[in-house]
């Protein structure tokens, strides 16, 4: 084979390579980005979660703020909470919630296990054990 080929498909081919990783890397946050404040609205709004307990239905942004709520770490929950509380206070202190357990039905299941899929997945990096080298 030509030595200017072979460099030439080898460059390509690194490229292609690169280019896939990317494709790869960028569906799968918008599929992330996308995906979980979708599954969210699936189990608050149409699986009626949020009336089993006994919580109003949530709009866009209530959709955002809680699904973004269950997948940042603690530091962001805090910014969230402080972001909620000084928009509007009357949200908490108006007392029209009045929230208890769902009864058990496999509506209210799913949509727990909906809500836990979309809480628990982000953080399932932070699980690894690390090897510990032993210096003695």
């Amino acid at each position: 084979m030509n030595p200017v080929l072979r460099i030439v498909l080898r460059i390509l081919g690194i490229g292609a390579l690169v280019a896939g990783g990317l494709v790869v890397a960028l569906a799968v946050l918008a599929a992330t980005v996308l995906l979980g404040p979708l599954v969210f609205w699936f189990a608050w709004n149409l699986l009626d979660f949020g009336t089993a307990v006994g919580l109003p239905e949530l709009g866009f942004w209530g959709i955002l703020l809680a699904t973004a709520f269950l997948v940042v770490g603690w530091f962001g929950k805090v910014v969230i909470t402080g972001v909620v509380f000084l928009a509007d206070p009357s949200w908490f202190a108006n007392g029209t919630a009045h929230v208890h357990w769902a009864e058990p039905s496999l509506r209210n299941f799913v949509a727990v296990v909906l809500l836990a899929l979309v809480a628990s997945r982000p953080h399932a990096h932070a699980h690894r054990q690390r090897r510990r080298r032993y210096k003695g």
